[in-house]
């Protein structure tokens, strides 16, 4: 689960990659980052803001300006605009049928705002979330290759748990006689407190569904990255028996709630938070490393490369 922080902006030095500025004090304080990239800008998101979800822009991803946005305080998306008055986390960006569709969490329940600019304003005409009478977070847009949309998304039973639901043509009306659960706690590295399972991401690669997700609750040094496999987009998923992928490279720590993109070249990568440090949590920061496939047995495996980058805030 998410929390709320102010973002302090002070000076940097940069430097390589499993390193970051000297005194980490000029890293880019978005927790539960997405990217998107359109028109040869990249856009990224994140919790942080308290009063909605701002927007910050990049054209090499290094080098970060916090945007202005289109709503109201600059942001992306405002409070006054959506559902909800507070707790904004988790947002995920898409472009689809030409406008641009924001899928967030707010008061603990899953909601989508819609804006003709990636910058915003973002505005719910109905302001309402995706599902009134049960809280869940982390929503997360999967489009197939057929074109049918599915939306995974975060349940408080048995812990936190992924679940999916088939969407309707809108990409909000969820077709709930296709919810289903994805996965759950089962594996010891994800034991460590409390039961969690959050924050997916899936993609697509040949005929096989990957679904990136973390573990352990986000206040946690432990943390991390696992990935799961299906023939289909609603399951039922495998768990990778070396899990996890991704926890604590280099000197991060509380590492997780990634999403997956491809950058203009249009190579994989994940972009995930951390802790601050080893000693505070927040606010946490984003980072961005590389993915590949090796050769495994039934399909190709997924890996995140350990060496990661530090996005910082342009001088």
């Amino acid at each position: 689960m998410k929390r709320l922080f102010l973002l302090i902006p002070a000076l940097f030095v940069l430097s390589g990659a499993m390193s970051g500025p000297a005194d980490g004090s000029r890293k880019v304080p978005l927790a539960d980052p997405f990217i998107l990239l359109y028109d040869g800008v990249y856009y990224a998101y994140g919790t942080g803001a308290v009063n909605g979800i701002e927007v910050w822009t990049s054209r090499d991803l290094i080098s970060w300006e916090r945007a202005q946005g289109g709503a109201r305080e600059g942001l992306a998306l405002h409070r006054s605009d959506v559902w909800g008055e507070k707790w904004f986390w988790a947002p995920e960006v898409y472009r689809l049928n030409g406008r641009f569709y924001m899928y967030f969490s707010a008061e603990e329940h899953i909601c989508v705002a819609v804006s003709d600019s990636p910058l915003g304003p973002f505005v719910q005409q109905e302001k309402k979330p995706m599902i009134a009478d049960e809280k869940c977070i982390d929503n997360t847009l999967f489009i197939d290759d057929d074109g049918r949309a599915y939306m995974y998304f975060d349940r408080f039973n048995d812990g936190l748990n992924i679940w999916v639901v088939e969407m309707e043509d809108d990409y909000v009306t969820m077709k709930k006689e296709t919810m289903r659960p994805c996965i759950h706690v089962s594996q010891p590295w994800e034991e460590v407190w409390p039961r969690v399972n959050e924050g997916c991401f899936v993609i697509k690669r040949n005929r096989t569904y990957y679904m990136v997700y973390s573990a352990n609750s986000y206040e946690s040094p432990s943390y991390g990255i696992g990935c799961a496999t299906a023939g289909s987009p609603l399951g039922p998923w495998t768990k990778y028996g070396h899990n996890p992928l991704l926890q604590n490279p280099g000197e991060l720590v509380g590492v997780g709630h990634s999403a997956l993109f491809c950058d203009e070249e249009g190579r994989l990568k994940i972009v995930f938070h951390a802790h601050k440090s080893r000693e505070a949590i927040h606010p946490r920061e984003m980072y961005i490393s590389d993915v590949r496939f090796r050769d495994g047995q039934e399909c190709r495996l997924m890996e995140i490369d350990p060496e990661y980058t530090t996005p910082v805030i342009a001088e």
